[in-house]
């Protein structure tokens, strides 16, 4: 009997063999990122982990889920994609190891309205990149293909990294009163505020493809300068003893997330003459009339991570870090007393 429409997935929008040509496209990328632990391959309805494999005796897991926001609109504006993914990994596996923890594997979620390979591929070469930069594993994830929730080129991201540590190894830990606070560089706005950073490129009157004026490249690749890795180097840093606790400086800048791993009735005291604001949050403050404050509140004003270290320890983890390619600064000390203090400036 014949149908009367005869219609199909397709007809309506959504191209079943594109996604079975991505998986394939994709699967030496992550290929790439196999650690020890992985049990399989991509294409299955679920990824399994052996944490037993991966040297763990009495694992406490740790997940994180994030996504790099409106930075995304840049990229998708620019067809800039190539290193988005990086993004996402960052902004989950840099909070993990807050935590103590060393990521073990990730999964990623992409939505859009019609599948375009090359830029999907692209994209997804990147969130293996940043596993493979990472030490973790890209086990998994889902691509999803929905037409008339996206207008033609958008596309959305999320990432979800899980990671591992021996059971009383968790972080924050025995932060105490006198703890230097040493401050791991960023190499730019990273992967907030890019709400604000859209608003003040689009009052400057100026375009993605003109020259950065704080940068050798176009503002649109400038500022799509990926979030940095601290996986590695942090990991080796508490490994060596002495870190008390860090913290990921995203939204809400160091005035925010600095007191998400302080104790009760413990802040912070910071010396922004510590280091130099980069040329790009010095060209954002001055074309958006920001104030310091909001500028410490809003972006990570140069300062990607931060570690609390035990007093007698700094030198052997300023070390550790450096040797690992870390430009590090002394920013100040745990204090008595709630809220992050400022002394000096920025401007």
């Amino acid at each position: 009997m014949t149908k009367k429409n005869g219609l199909t997935y397709a007809d309506a929008g959504v191209d079943i063999d594109a996604g079975n040509t991505l998986v394939e496209r994709i699967k030496p990328a992550a290929k790439r990122t196999a650690r020890s632990g992985v049990m399989a391959g991509l294409g299955g309805f679920g990824a399994l982990f052996d944490l037993k494999a991966a040297g763990y005796t009495d694992p406490v897991l740790v997940a994180a889920t994030d996504g790099v926001g409106t930075k995304l609109r840049i990229a998708i504006d620019t067809g800039n994609v190539d290193t988005i993914g990086i993004d996402l990994v960052a902004m989950c596996v840099n909070d993990l190891v807050c935590q103590g923890a060393e990521p073990l594997f990730f999964l990623d979620y992409f939505a859009t309205g019609k599948l375009e390979l090359d830029q999907a591929t692209r994209i997804i070469e990147g969130i293996a990149a940043g596993c493979e930069a990472s030490g973790c594993a890209l086990i998994g994830g889902e691509t999803a293909e929905m037409p008339g929730m996206y207008h033609a080129g958008d596309f959305d991201l999320a990432g979800f990294a899980v990671g591992a540590m021996e059971r009383g190894a968790e972080l924050p830990a025995d932060v105490q009163e006198g703890d230097v606070l040493l401050g791991l560089a960023s190499n730019g706005v990273h992967s907030n505020g890019y709400s604000l950073v859209r608003r003040i490129v689009e009052v400057s009157g100026l375009g993605w493809d003109d020259p950065a004026p704080f940068a050798d490249d176009t503002l649109g690749a400038a500022l799509l300068a990926p979030t940095r890795l601290y996986v590695k180097q942090a990991l080796a840093a508490v490994r060596a003893g002495g870190v008390h606790a860090l913290a990921h400086i995203t939204g809400g800048g160091l005035t925010e997330n600095l007191p998400r791993v302080l104790p009760e009735g413990m802040g912070a005291e910071i010396d922004l003459n510590a280091w130099e604001l980069p040329l790009v949050f010095q060209w954002l403050a001055q074309k958006g009339g920001m104030a310091e404050p909001e500028i410490l509140k809003t972006f990570n004003a140069g300062i990607g991570m931060v570690l609390a270290v035990d007093a007698r320890e700094v030198s052997k983890i300023t070390t550790v870090l450096t040797d690992a390619g870390e430009t590090v600064h002394q920013l100040g000390t745990v204090t008595a007393g709630e809220g992050v203090r400022y002394t000096g400036a920025l401007l």
